[in-house]
């Protein structure tokens, strides 16, 4: 009896995997075996990236603030906390931007914070 070699859904598979390794080295695009444990691995790193990004920006918008703060001769924590209690709806991604491009209005911010 012939041997199956599982045919046209496994080409399918396989083919996803070696599709997905297209731009890497040598028999990491070429064999399936070393394909699929190499993509396995990125599509790991992938996944932590999108969370690394997400922290590395927040970080970002934190030392953007932090330093509109003092040059205002003030602090991170306490202009968030005065934030609060004014009940000043803005994100620390709005704040950084602001603080960045448009220092007046940053320190029109921080004044009404006060």
């Amino acid at each position: 009896m012939a041997r199956a070699r599982r045919g046209f859904k496994a080409r399918q598979r396989r083919n996803k995997v070696l599709k997905l390794a297209k731009g890497f080295h040598f028999s990491r695009r070429q064999k399936y075996y070393h394909a699929a444990e190499t993509v396995k691995r990125a599509l790991h790193y992938r996944y932590i990236g999108r969370r690394l990004l997400k922290r590395d920006m927040r970080r970002l918008w934190i030392t953007r603030i932090s330093a509109a703060a003092k040059m205002l001769d003030g602090s991170y924590s306490k202009f968030m906390g005065n934030l609060k209690k004014k009940d000043i709806g803005l994100n620390r991604k709005m704040l950084s931007e602001i603080a960045a491009r448009d220092f007046d209005g940053f320190k029109a911010i921080y004044e009404a914070s006060k």
